[in-house]
């Protein structure tokens, strides 16, 4: 049986769990074709719907001490998340922050539940200041604690409530941590280091006079740290090895502490108690084969709430009984009736690229087509991210249409160490690009691949490499898509939001020190060189790559081959409406029906 690519885009993830103090599990889920906050009160019951916007809900966080909820939305994909205060029966909504010019960058719940602290660029679009506001406040009531000069983000209050741990960003591989007194305002730098290092993933210790952190200060790979606050003294408690340990969760009364770790794509889980700078009563618990998307401890911490997906399971939510280490799935987020039988399973395969770096890449072929396939190969965006192997509903409905699916991590991706993520920096964008290229070789040279219908896809950054690709070398590929790409680093970089600009110049280079090789490298510049038909996806609200960018491509491209557009006027940095991600998938399988 045949399904259509709409049927595919019904199938639904759950998701953001977070457990609340009567026991009660919010989470969110996109049902009604946008992800709102759900609950249940027992696994598999049907959940009750909580909100009912036509926006995104960002994410939901329970109190530790009431029957509420804060949670965050945007407009129509502007990324300015504002909070609300949410009971937990949803019968009452409050708006806390009132500033819909601003982003909020959700901090956390104090300990006692009577405040929660957020960083906003409500004074300077370009920075981010720390706030605290209590539960009961609104709007202005907020009290800035600390004025921000970068990109800021509060982690954590301490276990007496009196300190924040502060994130700072100053590109996406290289961090700070800091305490902020929030009485005095006094704020201590706890990680000066030289070069870029990544402090991520931070928790207060149940102490409150450590941090754990996932960082590679010392190692290739991510490693479970503690800092001392008072000494600085860092000690490793749990070494990554060959791959990170990329996500760490302390509940602060009991000591209970899970963390993650990311081999190959797939998720390993751990939990146990810490006891000074060791982690006692390690227990690796037996997840399904998939990706670990986010996890909560209850109050008391028996319970261990987590979302876990994989290439044939949409997201879900479940639940460990910590004492029992018992699992129990609490959601059945539905497949549209499309049977799970049929969803395929990727290969984890390696090629050479062209100075005999290994590319690792994801790879998928159709279960009852013929040889040889048309392929997609489908460029994760970032660069800074990974291709792992989560539920993808269109690779799926295409999988089932007879393509195959390549996903290559090219260098500049994480999950492979810090000397891989900065093959690609600045100066040497371009590799990556000829990654792309190598991987359409490999592709080539196997009999299953038709080698005539290959085609270039990828969002964002990936937009870019495929453009990119379809300029560098036009001779490889049927068709390109690209999604909210960049088409030119000029005026990307111009445009971009204030508050992301040095991030991206961190990555890319800057516009005083490197326009020339960024005008150099820009797909707009060779243009005259595309041969295949291109399709162009944005939306106008895209606060991160600017329509400009869509606009300016199409329209130069159009000159040279056939081009299709989609702008959506209601959208930012993708879609998340189900009636435009229709339109645009639906856009996408004509296409390439048409090219392909």
């Amino acid at each position: 049986m045949s399904f259509d690519i709409e049927r595919y885009l019904n199938v639904r993830s759950a998701y953001g769990p977070s457990l609340g103090v009567d026991g009660g599990l919010a989470f969110l889920m996109d049902t009604t074709g946008v992800p709102q906050v759900w609950r249940l009160d027992e696994p598999g019951e049907w959940p009750a719907q909580l909100t009912f916007d036509e926006e995104r809900v960002a994410f939901v966080a329970a109190s530790p001490t009431r029957p509420e909820f804060v949670y965050g939305k945007d407009e129509g994909g502007d990324e300015k998340v504002q909070l609300f205060r949410l009971a937990a029966d949803g019968s009452k909504t409050t708006p806390l922050t009132d500033r819909p010019s601003a982003k909020h960058r959700w901090g956390g719940w104090s300990n006692d539940g009577d405040r929660f602290a957020f960083a906003s660029n409500r004074r300077d679009e370009s920075v981010f200041d720390v706030y605290v506001q209590g539960r009961d406040e609104r709007g202005d009531d907020a009290t800035l604690v600390h004025e921000g000069d970068g990109w800021l983000s509060v982690v954590g209050w301490s276990p007496d409530d009196d300190r924040l741990l502060v994130h700072e960003a100053h590109s996406s591989f290289d961090h700070d941590v800091f305490v902020l007194e929030v009485e005095t305002g006094q704020f201590e730098h706890l990680t000066p280091h030289e070069g870029n290092v990544r402090y991520g993933s931070v928790e207060w210790g149940p102490d409150g006079e450590s941090v754990f952190v996932c960082t590679d200060a010392n190692a290739d790979t991510l490693e479970l740290a503690r800092m001392d606050v008072t000494e600085g003294e860092m000690t490793v408690v749990e070494s990554g090895g060959d791959w990170n340990v990329e996500a760490v969760t302390i509940h602060q009364e009991s000591g209970r502490i899970a963390y993650s770790r990311n081999v190959e794509g797939y998720t390993e889980l751990t939990t146990g108690r810490v006891d000074g700078a060791t982690v006692t009563e390690q227990r690796p618990f037996d997840l399904p084969t998939g990706v670990l998307g986010g996890f909560d401890f209850g109050p008391d911490a028996q319970r261990l709430a987590v979302s876990l997906t994989a290439s044939t399971d949409t997201a879900n939510v479940h639940v460990f009984d910590l004492p029992s280490e018992r699992r129990t799935r609490w959601t059945r987020a539905a497949t549209a009736g499309i049977p799970r039988d049929t969803f395929r399973e990727p290969d984890i395969v390696r090629y050479d690229s062209f100075d005999d770096l290994t590319i690792p890449a994801l790879f998928t072929t159709p279960d009852a087509s013929t040889p040889p396939y048309p392929v997609i190969v489908d460029v994760h965006g970032g660069p800074e991210s990974q291709r792992r192997p989560s539920f993808n509903p269109v690779k799926q409905y295409f999988l089932a249409q007879g393509y195959a699916y390549f996903e290559p991590n090219v260098r500049g991706s994480t999950g492979y160490g810090k000397a891989y993520t900065h093959l690609d920096d600045v100066r040497k964008r371009m590799d990556a690009v000829r990654d792309v290229r190598e991987g359409a070789a490999w592709l080539r040279s196997r009999a299953d691949i038709d080698e005539d219908r290959i085609v270039a896809m990828g969002g964002s950054y990936g937009g870019f490499v495929v453009l990119a690709a379809l300029t560098e070398y036009p001779d490889v590929w049927a068709a390109g898509v690209d999604i909210v790409g960049i088409a030119n680093f000029i005026t990307f970089l111009q445009n971009t939001g204030d508050w992301r600009r040095s991030l991206r110049e961190a990555e890319y280079g800057s516009l005083e020190a490197d326009r020339e090789f960024l005008a150099d490298i820009s797909p707009i510049n060779n243009i005259e060189s595309i041969e295949a038909p291109l399709l162009v996806l944005h939306g106008r609200n895209d606060p991160r790559v600017p329509v400009g960018e869509a606009e300016q491509i199409a329209e130069e491209a159009a000159k040279h081959v056939p081009v299709e557009t989609r702008i959506f006027d209601d959208e930012g940095h993708g879609f998340t409406k189900l009636e435009n991600r229709i339109e645009a998938y639906r856009t996408i399988v004509d296409f390439l029906g048409e090219y392909v």
